[in-house]
């Protein structure tokens, strides 16, 4: 009876200390809750950082397009802190949506490239243009042009190709989709490729790579005067 009455004391202190983080929402789930009545949104991962060395918090921020008056309007949220869990779910996805609401009504928690939920292929926003070589692009009309700085359109233009292969293989299924690889391995999408080298140079997370890569270089040894250095990296840390 004792053992008992001490486990009954015990119990709201564990769940008061212990898994309560666990029942938390994340940022994500929240902005979609409060975000409720709009029409449709996109919730891109903007940035993400971690702070601190032995206790670490795991930051992310997110740019947020919703629209008034059938015209595209953008949000940089502050920083959130989110869990260690949800931040390795996403660190591959910096600069690509992770959740939208489309115009049926339906909320997605699906990673893709921004924009491609609901303003590339929509023919109200743009339409495919076709190059020279006869490879069709996605345009925005000129009304909605700054739709391509928003999602980074200029930097990373997008093929109808690639545009048909999300929406064949991937949509719905769940999966992550960051497009075709480079001649060097590189994803097209996605927190390693070219496209947030090109869109998000001052990036917190890019900064914090960069560090580790020039932490992490290997020494060289000078033949002429036998004085060691290390080579260089990209920029400092945070």
């Amino acid at each position: 009876m004792k053992k008992l009455l001490f486990f009954l004391i015990l119990l709201p202190i564990f769940f008061s200390c212990g898994g309560g983080d666990e029942f938390k929402k994340n940022p994500v789930d929240n902005l979609i809750r409060d975000m409720n009545k709009e029409p449709t949104f996109t919730i891109v991962l903007y940035d993400m950082d971690v702070e601190g060395t032995f206790a670490r918090t795991f930051k992310h921020q997110y740019q947020i397009i919703t629209e008034r008056d059938s015209e595209p309007v953008e949000k940089i949220t502050p920083w959130m802190d989110v869990n260690d869990n949800f931040y390795r779910l996403h660190e591959n996805d910096m600069g690509m949506e992770i959740a939208s609401k489309t115009s049926d009504g339906k909320v997605h928690k699906q990673v893709a490239p921004a924009g491609f939920s609901n303003y590339v292929g929509n023919t109200h926003y743009g339409h495919w243009s076709n190059n020279s070589s006869g490879d069709s692009f996605w345009e925005f009309y000129g009304k909605y042009a700054m739709m391509s700085n928003l999602i980074g359109l200029a930097t990373t233009p997008i093929r109808m190709s690639y545009y048909s292969d999300y929406h064949t293989h991937y949509w719905g299924s769940g999966r992550s989709y960051y497009g075709p690889s480079d001649s060097y391995g590189r994803s097209t999408w996605g927190s390693s490729s070219a496209h947030v080298e090109a869109t998000k140079p001052t990036s917190a997370f890019k900064s914090r790579v960069n560090s580790k890569i020039s932490r992490s270089a290997p020494r060289s040894t000078s033949g002429s005067s036998g004085s060691s250095f290390r080579s260089r990296g990209g920029g400092g840390g945070k």
